[in-house]
């Protein structure tokens, strides 16, 4: 049992971030429990902060949205954190790639995230850049955009304007936009997207990094629904948690809950298949999905070689029972023939 313990600390770290955001919509309407999720984004932010600052990848951004944290974290929370950013790079990147950069994506529960600034550096930057989170964050990320001239730079010169347009939780450029909104009301969302410039004829690409497991199944389903209806070319991946329902995800859901972060759309993450099924019963064609020590394995080796001599790992059990209990799925829809549908790990 005290080992279950120790363990768990290290996947209340891992597992309890960047979940964050976009989805006040885990219970109901909670103020408590939404600020707790509210309060994982830092989380995220400070152990990718970490990871980078130990050269595990580049990120030239992050320093100006968080300070170098004080305390270490733990080797097998930055290969964690490492496996989770790569995998999401690849099939994002994959998908603008064959789009030829004509598409537009949709970051849900976006945080403190850069991927914004990375696509630009890379010339892979879609014709729009959409996040959508909580008021609360979003106001805070605008207000260190605006603050800080290394992040407004790339956006002011991708703008057809000088200035950027800010009207209270919201942003707005040529290439990029942030809105604060709840992801549980749909029809408000849809609203502000076709307001900002959504364009439902463009191949679009929508993310949810432990954003869904916050949701109860009927309003994921529901987003799920809609974004499998609205877009004729489409990919969504979805990180999260898999394999809850074994002693180490019960203890992972007890310390979460311990924070208050309860995980209404926990019923979702008992296995892969379930994972899978929530796309393919809510109107998406195919849909892969992959336990992360899988996609850790299918990784770059040279660069995996590259990364575990960085630190020591006393225990590699440890790092391999976290990664089996997240997994990444990515579900697809191509009426325009891109060939989004063979993306997959291992031939990018």
């Amino acid at each position: 049992a005290r080992n279950v313990r120790i363990r768990a600390r290290s996947v209340s770290a891992f597992g309890c971030e960047n979940l964050m955001a976009a989805n006040h919509s885990f219970t109901g309407s909670d103020d408590t429990a939404d600020e707790a999720v509210r309060s994982t984004c830092d989380d995220a932010t400070v152990c990718k902060r970490f990871a980078v600052s130990m050269n595990y990848w580049k990120d030239p951004y992050i320093q100006y949205f968080i300070k170098q944290p004080n305390e270490r974290k733990a080797p097998e929370i930055n290969r964690g954190y490492y496996a989770r950013v790569k995998a999401v790079n690849i099939l994002m990147d994959a998908f603008i790639k064959k789009t030829s950069c004509n598409c537009q994506v949709i970051n849900l529960g976006a945080g403190l995230d850069t991927t914004f600034w990375r696509l630009k550096d890379q010339n892979l930057l879609p014709k729009k850049y959409f996040e959508i989170d909580f008021p609360m964050i979003v106001l805070r990320k605008i207000h260190l955009i605006k603050t800080k001239p290394p992040l407004s730079k790339p956006i002011i010169e991708t703008h057809s304007s000088s200035s950027l347009l800010i009207d209270g939780c919201s942003m707005d450029s040529d290439r990029y936009t942030i809105i604060g909104q709840d992801l549980r009301d749909l029809p408000v969302l849809m609203e502000r997207l076709k307001k900002f410039g959504l364009n439902t004829k463009l191949p679009t690409l929508l993310l949810a990094e432990c954003v869904l497991v916050y949701i109860t199944p009927d309003k994921s389903a529901e987003l799920i629904k809609w974004a499998s209806s609205t877009f004729n070319t489409t990919m969504f991946i979805n990180y999260e948690q898999v394999n809850m329902t074994d002693r180490f995800g019960q203890v992972m859901i007890e310390n979460l809950q311990r924070r208050q972060c309860n995980l209404a759309g926990v019923d979702i993450c008992q296995t892969l298949e379930t994972q899978k099924d929530r796309f393919l019963l809510n109107g998406w064609d195919h849909a892969n999905t992959m336990d992360m020590m899988t996609v850790y394995n299918s990784l770059p080796q040279a660069d995996i070689q590259r990364i575990e001599h960085l630190e020591f790992l006393d225990e590699k059990e440890l790092l391999q029972q976290l990664l089996q209990h997240y997994c990444i799925c990515w579900a697809t829809k191509d009426s325009g023939d891109f060939g989004i549908r063979d993306i997959m790990f291992g031939n990018i």
